[in-house]
């Protein structure tokens, strides 16, 4: 009940405009998520349209599951000798041998080819957003327009270079979404509503990433793989306007209460450079690092998931259906109440201004949420889907506490180049590491004679809940490294706070007058 409490008081105490913009943010998240997942549902279609990727042994559509199932572990001559007479007498494949979705050329176009583009264009955005704070909500309609136009024309491809070109394009457009969105938050709401308002916000992920299961599994039932991107696309399009038109700049509190002599403080500008070195400076503190490389790991399990999920249980016998009435729901409600428990544990514990214990539930949420992820590898559906639910519930609480850890100890002059270099760092990690996934599924084929299905769950294993153990063990190294900064603080006996521990707070004094 506290936790549904703590939520009320965002719409309790927030302005009605507050939680308008914080409305309008969560939308534009969802449709990020929604237009970056279409890959994700189409890409047997899109391999099999395009030809890339890996073949294995498909099973068709109309048989019983008990024939379908036998597909899964023949080889390419076994699959295409496997026929069973039909209604009509004639002889009936049951499986055919096709690209799978599945390869070094899928992991590429879902990792590198966004990846790369979208965290660099994101700290680009961040800089010159920075500088141009009164600027942040036009960037913003910008970046939202030029992605939706870049999955609509993603439908229109015929070739899988053009596709690598058009995620790179994609990559630019998406960059912006959340420097840009968090740091409007940030201004909107109060430190003790921020986490709050920030777990709200990181709803976004899940709806889109549901909404990507139900309905790109309908319009691919009933149209084709090239329509998924077109109507996905098309929303973007129409509410960019409304974004520039309805959302304002907020205006800083400093601004406010601080007097023109100290405002100038607040007022000195740095170049690019300078300030992407002090943003720089600020990560390299051991705190701030080890959170990062840790929120990588965490990062990458769900990357690798959310890519190859889809086309594991197609390779389990599910149809589009099933999966889309699970995935479609699960995430969407489960992901949302992680987050939800995550932003209230965050608020809960900021009043006590003490980061390490908001890093205790980084390290418990997910040693709790491990054994789930495992048995959701290890069940055959529609069991595998139940072990989903809480580790969604427990596993999805990291997003909120640990943004909300990043922002309060990034200075503010700093803070959307800072998330954007969060981002940057915990993507190019996490987003690139499911590029190995193949390599790591062939060479468990090749040593321990699998099939493709059991080295494809093999690596699952390793990339999935293996991920959230070493992501649960970094994150505790990450709170042992800041209570070795507390005590430090103590023997130098300095300011009790622990932002002013770890990071040296900007200070500059005012000109003196000629």
């Amino acid at each position: 009940m506290n936790i549904i409490k703590n939520y009320i008081q965002v719409f309790r105490k927030a302005s009605p405009y507050s939680l308008y913009v914080l409305f309008v943010m969560l939308v534009i998240y969802m449709l990020n998520q929604l237009d970056r997942y279409a890959l994700s549902i189409t890409s047997v279609e899109i391999a099999q349209s395009l030809k890339y990727g890996d073949k294995s042994c498909l099973s068709l559509p109309g048989f019983p599951k008990e024939l379908s199932n036998l597909c899964k572990n023949l080889t390419e001559t076994l699959c295409n000798l496997f026929v069973v007479n039909g209604t009509n007498g004639t002889l009936e494949h049951v499986c055919k041998y096709d690209y799978n979705g599945q390869g070094v050329e899928y992991q590429i176009v879902a990792g590198p080819a966004f990846i790369l583009i979208f965290t660099f264009t994101g700290i680009l955005i961040s800089l010159f957003a920075d500088k141009f704070q009164n600027r942040r909500v036009l960037i913003l309609t910008v970046c939202l327009i030029w992605w939706s136009i870049m999955t609509i024309i993603t439908g229109l491809t015929d070739s899988y270079w053009q596709l690598v070109l058009l995620r790179l394009g994609l990559g630019i457009g998406e960059a912006g979404c959340n420097p840009l969105a968090t740091g409007l938050i940030s201004d909107y709401f109060p430190m003790d509503l921020r986490g709050s308002a920030l777990g709200i916000y990181n709803w976004g992920i899940y709806t889109g990433y549901s909404m990507s299961f139900a309905i790109g599994n309908q319009i691919l039932k009933h149209l084709n793989w090239r329509w998924v991107f077109v109507i996905c696309g098309i929303p973007g399009i129409l509410i960019g306007p409304l974004v520039y038109l309805t959302v304002k700049e907020p205006k800083k509190e400093v601004e406010q209460n601080v007097e023109p002599q100290q405002s100038n403080v607040f007022q000195i500008e740095e170049s690019n450079a300078q300030k992407l070195k002090n943003v720089a400076k600020e990560f390299f503190r051991p705190t701030l690092f080890l959170l990062c490389i840790a929120g990588s790991i965490r990062n990458a399990a769900g990357y690798v998931w959310g890519y190859n999920n889809n086309t594991y249980y197609k390779q389990m016998g599910q149809t589009a259906d099933q999966i889309s009435a699970y995935l479609g729901v699960i995430p969407l409600v489960f992901g949302i109440i992680g987050s939800f428990v995550g932003g209230f544990v965050s608020d809960r514990v900021a009043k006590k201004a003490e980061p390490w214990t908001r890093i205790w539930v980084l390290v418990l949420s997910q040693i709790i949420a491990a054994p789930f992820v495992f048995g959701v590898l290890f069940f055959e559906p529609p069991y595998s889907y139940y072990f989903l639910i809480p580790s969604y519930i427990f596993g999805e609480m990291w997003v909120g506490v640990c943004l909300s850890v990043i922002v309060e100890l990034v200075p503010e002059r700093l803070r959307t180049t800072g998330v954007s270099l969060y981002f940057f760092i915990i993507s190019n990690i996490g987003g690139n590491m499911q590029t190995i996934v193949p390599s790591v599924q062939k060479f468990l084929k090749k040593t321990f004679d699998l099939s493709d299905l059991q080295a494809f769950r093999g690596a699952l294993y390793i990339f999935f809940p293996g991920e959230y153990v070493l992501g649960s063990a970094l994150f505790l190294l990450t709170l042992f490294v800041i209570k070795r900064d507390l005590r430090k603080l103590n023997e130098q006996n300095q300011t009790s706070s622990i932002t002013n521990l770890l990071y040296d707070d900007y200070k500059a004094k005012p000109s003196e007058e000629e």
